[in-house]
């Protein structure tokens, strides 16, 4: 090869660079049909680019139904765990054809990201409102696994804050999208079952439990697992793999809440429509003979129980009224009081509580900034309810709540319970 010098006389440039930018204009320009949104393909200009937070084994299902989207672009993951990190951008790279998706340990990095519109948050429950605030600051909506709130002042914390942002906001509460139990909280709501008088949820057990520490074990690198951002306002404590892999982790002011929260933030939730989506009960008794009974105020019961129910499957519903009842679970039927209750409607049947109609119901309300069915407001009463409940369970005693002033009528150790201290710096 020549050293000789190969620079081009300044004139003789600009006249290739001209010829070759006229050539560049009358040449046709080629675009995918899929960047015009044909073929059944959604222009870029139209879709929602999501991002996730804590995504393991709830957090990949619902990942998987947000990837069904044709409407949705994931490009960005953010996990307190490598594997899952390399996990989950493995999925993404996969399913568009590219390296795109963008891996975060540090989840105020992906917040920061100007082009994401709305997060998926599937981290532990200790994290689910802290996260969920944040985002909504962040300027992002959000889908946001249960139970999400861990006590009664974050819920009423976590509704101001959507309320005063504008964010779109949806518990994964999905059974509130699937037709069978909507037809049952429509009778329930619009009085075909004669004047309410009791709704049935199932806690999947009922233990109001303390979290505490396991053996300490050896902490893993910050790369590998961030331990200290996995506590994140959960009290610390030291590192052990269970508490890391554990879903019952920190769930609620200090009682990791059992059944009660647990299965009580989807049971209850349906209750809570039925009646029509008003404020939570205002009585709370302990259990008696396998029941916990709460009333509302226009003294409609609210019953959690174990037993007793038709075999219709896990997460089981019922409600009843002065002249009809209506009862409904996983498997996707209804068993009625009377056919009639149909009035010639047929019901689809959609068993095993999907949550694609529910990811698509969020998608939309995204779009129209409308309110989606498992909202801030809906969560927050659904879930004071079941932190009111599980505290008397706590207490062995029978609790009045206050719904206006958002304490325990003259009971000093509900009212410590209705919310605890956040670990710094995640205070809300």
């Amino acid at each position: 090869m020549s050293k000789k010098s190969t620079q081009v006389p300044r004139r003789q440039f600009l006249k290739t660079a001209v010829t070759a930018a006229g050539a560049a204009v009358m040449a046709p320009t080629i675009i995918p049909s899929s960047a015009l949104g044909r073929d059944g393909a959604v222009a870029p200009s139209e879709r929602i680019v999501i991002g996730g937070i804590g995504i393991g084994n709830r957090g990949t299902y619902d990942l998987g139904c947000f990837l069904e989207q044709k409407d949705v672009q994931f490009t960005a993951i953010c996990d307190v765990k490598e594997t899952r990190r390399l996990a989950v951008k493995k999925l993404a790279d996969e399913k568009y054809g590219n390296e795109d998706c963008k891996m975060y340990g540090d989840f105020r990095e992906l917040l920061d990201r100007s082009d994401i519109d709305a997060v998926l948050i599937a981290t532990g429950p200790n994290w689910h409102a802290t996260m969920a605030m944040n985002a909504a600051r962040a300027g992002k909506d959000m889908y946001c696994e249960k139970p999400v709130t861990k006590n009664i002042s974050q819920s009423l914390i976590l509704a101001e804050t959507m309320r005063r942002t504008g964010r779109v906001f949806q518990a994964g509460t999905q059974r509130r999208n699937l037709p069978h139990f909507a037809f049952a909280c429509e009778l329930a709501r619009t009085g075909k079952l004669g004047a309410l008088k009791k709704v049935f949820a199932h806690p999947a057990g009922m233990q109001a439990m303390m979290s505490g520490w396991l053996v300490p074990e050896t902490e893993p690198d910050k790369e590998v697992v961030d331990w200290d951002m996995y506590l994140g306002p959960a009290a610390w404590r030291p590192f052990n793999a269970k508490l890391l892999d554990g879903f019952n982790f920190e769930k609620g002011g200090g009682l990791v809440g059992g059944g009660v929260l647990e299965w009580g933030s989807h049971c209850v939730d349906l209750c809570q429509w039925a009646v029509g989506d008003c404020l939570p009960p205002v009585e709370y008794d302990p259990p008696k003979d396998g029941q916990l009974v709460a009333r509302y105020e226009n003294g409609t019961e609210l019953i959690f129980r174990e037993t007793g129910w038709i075999p219709l499957g896990s997460c089981p519903v019922r409600f009843e009224g002065e002249t009809g009842w209506v009862e409904a679970g996983d498997s996707g039927k209804l068993v009625l009081s009377s056919p009639e209750l149909l009035a010639g409607r047929t019901v689809d049947e959609i068993g095993g509580y999907p949550a694609t109609y529910h990811v698509r119901d969020f998608l939309d309300c995204v779009k129209t900034r409308s309110k989606p069915k498992g909202n801030a407001d809906a969560a927050c009463n659904a879930h004071i309810a079941c932190h009111a409940a599980n505290i008397a369970l706590h207490l062995g005693r029978q609790v009045k709540y206050d719904n206006t002033t958002h304490q325990f009528v003259n009971d000093e150790q509900a009212n410590r319970l209705r919310s605890e201290a956040l670990r710094e710096p995640w205070r809300v």
